[in-house]
């Protein structure tokens, strides 16, 4: 299943995306428990045709209470940043005030000197989840992937004795197009971040320090994941900065690009 959220002149609705012919298209309306937002009357969602994904306009495919993201799940990113590789996972919080639509600007703020890019692999939560053991399996609690790129006030992150500044600011948290649940984490993933075309990150997910089961079991034994949570799972090496007017383009096998232009505040 592969769906997308959908804007609509009285709320948002989810929406199917199926192959018809040689296009995706964006297909009839799901009903999920997962939006905390204005949901769309039956009578518009009714009248919906079927159109190309393409050329939609989207939402952000989720409206999590909480953005529960992965720090330095790369070794080769920890190294290319000065740090060693964690011992267990490193856990920070963005705010869902950050969160981005596909195609929607990015605002460098003017306070900070230096935002980067960093392209992941985003789960979304299918149902509740606390303190799952170790014998559990995690994939029922899988609603499915999505791309999610963690934007980040470098320098303001260096400085600050926490991260919540340098990666709450609005517009932070692009995540989309799409949510998927035929990709498979464990088999490996590739993941590649470009700007203006130019490729900056390449990395699998089978080289991630702290695979799925184990963040998701982590997690869950600190706070509850609610239906429709995000967790960002870290980036790969390659991290760098954006300039105002740059196309910044995270794609995820399996899933899509999520593409968005960077402004300046």
């Amino acid at each position: 299943m592969k769906y997308c959220r959908y804007n609509l002149e009285n709320g948002s609705c989810y929406r199917l995306v199926e192959v018809l012919g040689e296009q995706e298209m964006i297909t009839r309306p799901l009903e999920l428990p997962v939006e905390r937002r204005r949901r769309a009357s039956q009578q518009d969602i009714k009248n919906l045709a079927p159109e190309a994904l393409g050329a939609a306009r989207l939402l952000a495919p989720v409206t999590p209470s909480k953005i529960v993201c992965i720090g330095r799940n790369y070794r080769e990113h920890a190294k290319e940043l000065g740090n060693e590789a964690p011992s267990e996972p490193l856990i920070f919080l963005k705010p869902p005030s950050s969160l981005n639509s596909p195609g929607a600007p990015i605002r460098r703020p003017k306070i900070s000197k230096r935002v980067d890019f960093e392209g992941e692999l985003g789960v979304v939560i299918a149902k509740t989840c606390s303190y799952v053991h170790h014998d559990e399996p995690v994939r029922p609690y899988i609603l499915g992937y999505t791309c999610v790129n963690d934007v980040t006030a470098r320098d303001l992150q260096q400085t600050d004795s926490q991260w919540t500044r340098a990666k709450g600011f609005d517009t932070f948290c692009p995540v989309g197009p799409v949510v998927s649940n035929e990709p498979d984490p464990w088999a490996g993933i590739e993941l590649t971040t470009r700007v203006n075309g130019e490729v900056r990150q390449h990395g699998n997910t089978r080289d991630f320090i702290f695979p799925i089961d184990v963040l998701i079991r982590y997690i869950s034994r600190i706070m509850t994941l609610n239906p429709g949570d995000l967790i960002a799972t870290g980036t790969p090496a390659g991290v760098g900065p954006l300039n105002a007017g740059d196309l910044v383009e995270v794609t995820v096998e399996g899933i899509g690009t999520l593409a968005n232009v960077v402004v300046d505040e």
